[in-house]
């Protein structure tokens, strides 16, 4: 649906502050679109279109049930209401609408979901080597560098040669915000990008990472090729490359990391994002307490 020109105009100068103020990363800015995009819709549909400084708080909250009605998940509509209310923060500040109608509208009460998890027996049957071509040895490193660094898949795509310092074994990454974080480079990665890069088709290409035709990989190829290694796996549910992230901080955790160092190796803003994982190894524990413990009242 074609936007009117006073909302099209204001959703371009918004994007254009978050690029540009911001830095947000493009994937940021594409998922603000999409939420502001529906949700103008949404005004031209119900609303007659109204003016965005006339918005009410009930027509916001309608607009959230709006959403949960027409099957989307609360962390969906969370999501949502996160992209709207920021967009009448700037509004706001900017003089164009006197108060924002969405800050004291209550996002969807959330539960706590756990990540799947790959175990340490299964990372690394999914490491096993694929051979010595070009893409057999990318591919295996593209999994070493998600699972030795904890890495994001834009992260991962986003690398370049000149981000891999093989002397001083670390990784400088570019995480959400465009915000940079210094890793440790793994001997296990560090061997399998040692193989991969003389290998390349594109010695010289400056992204790491790169197709059999020398570009650099894009975000779609790399969920395939993870997604390939993993499901080769027996037991294994989660196939996405965040999975690998997942395990990354699990099984540090599991092996005695300090909570707020594994905060920083993920690039967290905040701890209760890393949080969730102490929880899992928690109910991991639990669970080899339930079936080893002679004394733990579960039934054989």
């Amino acid at each position: 649906m074609d936007l009117p020109e006073t909302y099209a105009r204001t959703l371009a100068d918004f994007l254009a502050h978050l690029e540009q103020e911001r830095r947000c990363s493009k994937h940021t800015i594409a998922a603000y679109r999409l939420d502001l995009e529906q949700f103008f819709d949404y005004c031209i549909d119900r609303l007659d279109s109204r003016p965005l400084n006339r918005l009410t708080h009930a027509e916001i909250r309608d607009y959230l049930g709006f959403v949960l009605s027409h099957g989307y998940e609360r962390r969906s509509a969370a999501r949502k209401l996160s992209s709207i209310r920021s967009f009448f923060r700037y509004l706001v500040r900017t003089g164009a609408a006197p108060a924002s109608p969405a800050r004291t509208v209550k996002s969807p009460r959330l539960g706590r979901r756990l990540p799947a998890l790959l175990s340490q027996f299964q990372v690394a049957q999914a490491l096993e080597p694929l051979g010595d071509s070009e893409a057999a040895l990318r591919d295996i490193a593209i999994l070493e560098v998600l699972y030795g660094s904890g890495l994001r898949i834009a992260e991962l795509v986003g690398l370049n040669l000149s981000d891999i310092d093989f002397r001083s074994e670390t990784i400088k990454v570019r995480g959400k915000g465009n915000k940079e974080r210094i890793l440790p480079l793994g001997r296990a990665e560090r061997e399998a990008l040692e193989r991969y890069l003389p290998k390349r088709s594109q010695p010289d290409a400056e992204p790491v990472f790169l197709s059999l035709r020398g570009r650099r990989l894009s975000i779609r190829a790399v969920r395939n090729i993870v997604g390939k290694l993993l499901s080769r796996v027996a037991g294994v549910t989660a196939t996405n490359p965040h999975a690998l992230r997942h395990a990354f901080a699990t099984h540090l955790l599991e092996r005695g990391a300090d909570l707020r160092a594994v905060q920083e190796l993920l690039g967290h803003a905040s701890l209760s994002s890393t949080q969730v994982y102490t929880h899992l190894t928690v109910e991991r524990l639990k669970r080899i307490y339930d079936k080893a413990h002679p004394r733990s009242g579960a039934k054989d």
